[in-house]
């Protein structure tokens, strides 16, 4: 995925300014995804779904990879996640960016800009998942459908942060849209 993403990204012309916004997306993301919120144990933001917005899936790819090897190099997500973590980034990020670019065209940007949001962890959250079904738990003695039931908590648990994010998310994309609509042109 991320050779793809590289190939896209070297194919197209990057104006300075997309690069600017890239790594302001980065610094951003990073930031957020070091703050725990106190609900359930303990949930983060992300961002994934505005970089997707903002950045497009190619440049979103490699944002959310260099996030993920921030946050193992001081102990946030560990080094053997990196992988896990930024195919379920990058699922956010291109399903984040299909829905609010083509799917939702008919609303206003605070309604297209939440939609894509909360798909886009939907996605992420389908995927994760997914990969803890395929992949275990170590060290633990539930499998198969017992697992999927268990490992279903997080998730849902999630989902109701995500409204928050897609909430906020909403209102940062209305508003770029009203004070720089360029930004929304990819």
């Amino acid at each position: 995925m991320l050779a793809v993403a590289l190939f896209v990204a070297r194919r197209q012309t990057i104006a300075t300014q997309r690069i600017a916004t890239a790594a302001m997306l980065a610094a951003a993301s990073f930031a957020i995804f070091q703050v725990n919120i106190p609900f359930a144990g303990g949930v983060q933001m992300n961002l994934t779904q505005l970089i997707g917005i903002l950045a497009g899936p190619s440049i979103g790819s490699l944002i959310v990879l260099i996030v993920n090897i921030l946050s193992a190099a001081i102990g946030h997500g560990g080094w053997g996640l990196i992988g896990a973590n930024t195919l379920v980034n990058v699922s956010e990020v291109a399903s984040a960016y299909y829905l609010f670019y083509y799917a939702t065209r008919r609303f206003e940007l605070f309604t297209r800009g939440a939609v894509a949001a909360f798909g886009g962890l939907l996605v992420g959250n389908v995927l994760s998942v997914f990969i803890i079904v395929i992949s275990g738990i170590q060290g633990s003695t539930l499998s198969g459908s017992a697992l999927l039931v268990f490992t279903l908590q997080v998730p849902l648990l999630n989902l109701v942060v995500a409204v928050g994010e897609a909430i906020v998310t909403g209102f940062v994309v209305e508003y770029v849209g009203k004070v720089r609509p360029d930004m929304l042109t990819l």
